[in-house]
């Protein structure tokens, strides 16, 4: 064995330590605990089940690739041009992706119900605005995974290319396309997961003959209480997505190239002539599918009872202390930002070490580590939350009364965003780089620190960014864990929609705006982060 693939299997310890403890031990929990006699069979063998699992497969695909086809040419436009307001419209991309499903399915459903703007599409409920939905939220994976790496692409081989008189067409299908496989391949596992598993937005906006696995998984736990049916569909729902994981682990290490990254400055230019109408057409596109929804939830929370008022935005500053059904809005943005920052920490640290690990081409380590960590995603939100309250309200590791379950339960989300962001730049790295150094006398350590860490420091803060964006939206999990004091804005937004009364409602959308404006600042003080004289390397 080589010495850095035992440095990497030592990394690894780390992200299956932490894995081990909070997810494997907590999903067997809930799984030795509830899992009756004969269910698995019930669930394999039911029509009715068959049929949900089907449908969740191929909406899934289908999701996915619509995400593409939306998100691909504006991840162009941000890579290669550098135009007025280029960091304010990735961070703009970002926003829809952490924002509450609950909420966003609710500006859904007023887009398009009777008297809505585009009631005459006739997509009330059904399988169309649901896939619509998913698109929305996903398209920020697209942007910013494979945005951010394809920055980092240099352009002088499609230069050359195109001196030799290829097309633009056959530049990208033959040059531009092998070289990013490894970031498509890593948006795309990401955005199936998130489709696949997807919850809110399906629960609210489908119909009953369009349901998903977790929203079956919800049902059979909540509306039936047969939580041995839900346990074992809870299990088909990981099996599946562990072995769709594991194709897709696959693909991206044979497409991974060694190749000279250079910094994102040098490779975005200014527009010229026709290419001005394309960028503007692109964003301009983008702009409006995202904002759409974003503007009627604002709109909506100035207009309680119809008419124009700041009401709901005054009554969220002089709300009174929690209590166990009402929850103070800025308590609510406090424990959100705390737990955003401790979960970013948790996961950039668990997930760069799994990311130095699964790209160090080590099979026997790489592979099922790369799997292991995007299990949770994939596991159903009923089995994390459940987990938790049952393996860790008793000892041996009793964290009943500690806080720091949440942003765990957040990390466990968002550390499959550091090594999708992370590993693909570090496969990236020229092997010769790190042999030079070394025959130069450098150490391990000084290797990876004057050659590693300097190219990859961008895609962690791409990672960083998503950290944040993931823990400030999270809501299935903290649903589970919170109590009042440790309640965060999507919670407090839940809470509020489901009291009665039009000022609930008109204060819960006037929080989700306020959730809007935090994450575009903590996702544009991401966008500050530049990596110097990359391309000198």
């Amino acid at each position: 064995m080589s010495e850095r693939a035992g440095r990497s299997g030592l990394v690894a310890a780390v992200p299956v330590a932490f894995l081990v403890v909070f997810f494997v031990w907590p999903s067997g929990h809930v799984l030795v605990r509830a899992f009756g006699a004969g269910a698995l069979r019930e669930v394999l063998t039911d029509p009715t089940f068959r049929r949900v699992l089907w449908f969740t497969s191929w909406q899934a695909v289908l999701s996915t690739a619509l995400t593409f086809g939306a998100g691909l040419p504006a991840a162009y436009v941000v890579a290669r041009y550098d135009f007025t307001g280029r960091r304010l419209f990735r961070a703009f991309v970002t926003v829809p992706f952490v924002m509450p499903t609950v909420v966003v399915a609710v500006a859904f459903l007023a887009l398009l119900r009777p008297g809505g703007a585009f009631a005459f599409l006739g997509w009330d409920r059904g399988l169309a605005p649901m896939i619509v939905a998913q698109v929305f939220f996903n398209v920020a994976v697209v942007v910013r995974i494979v945005g951010g790496f394809w920055a980092n692409l240099d352009v002088r081989r499609e230069d050359a290319a195109r001196m030799l008189g290829a097309s633009r067409a056959r530049v990208f299908r033959e040059v531009t396309l092998p070289l990013l496989a490894p970031a498509l391949v890593a948006a795309a596992s990401i955005v199936f997961l998130f489709t696949f598993t997807s919850f809110g937005v399906v629960l609210l906006l489908s119909d009953p003959a369009h349901a998903t696995l977790e929203v079956e998984i919800y049902r059979q736990a909540f509306a039936y209480f047969d939580l041995p049916v839900a346990a074992a569909l809870s299990l088909v729902q990981i099996v599946v997505v562990a072995t769709v994981l594991w194709a897709l682990s696959r693909a991206q290490e044979r497409s991974a190239l060694p190749q000279r990254l250079v910094a994102a400055d040098v490779t975005a230019r200014r527009p010229r002539g026709r290419e001005r109408l394309f960028v503007a057409g692109v964003i301009g596109v983008t702009t409006v599918f995202l904002a759409l929804p974003l503007v009627a939830l604002a709109l909506r929370s100035v207009r309680p009872g119809g008419e124009w008022s700041a009401s709901a935005y005054r009554a969220l500053a002089t709300r009174p202390a929690t209590t166990t059904s009402v929850v103070s809005p800025g308590l609510a943005i406090r424990n959100s930002v705390l737990f955003a920052l401790v979960a970013t920490v948790i996961a950039l640290v668990v997930g760069g070490c799994a990311a130095f690990a699964v790209a160090a081409r080590s099979r026997r380590v790489g592979r099922p580590l790369d799997v292991l960590v995007m299990l949770p995603l994939g596991a159903s939100s009923v089995t994390v939350g459940l987990g938790f309250l049952l393996t860790f309200g008793s000892p041996p590791l009793d964290l009943s009364g500690a806080w720091i379950l949440i942003p765990i339960a957040h990390a466990l989300i968002a550390i499959p965003f550091v090594v999708r962001a992370v590993a693909p730049a570090l496969r990236s790295i020229d092997p010769r780089l790190r042999d030079a150094a070394a025959v130069l006398g450098a150490s391990p350590r000084a290797v990876w620190r004057e050659v590693d860490l300097p190219i990859v420091t961008r895609a962690f803060a791409v990672a960083a960014g998503f950290c944040a964006a993931v823990s400030l939206g999270e809501f299935g999990a903290t649903l589970f864990l919170t109590r009042p004091e440790w309640s965060t804005v999507p919670v407090a937004i839940q809470r509020l929609l489901g009291r009665p009364g039009e000022a609930n409602v008109s204060q819960s959308l006037a929080l989700a705006t306020v959730l809007m404006g935090l994450t575009v600042v903590i996702v544009l003080a991401m966008e500050r982060v530049r990596v110097r004289h990359l391309g000198e390397l």
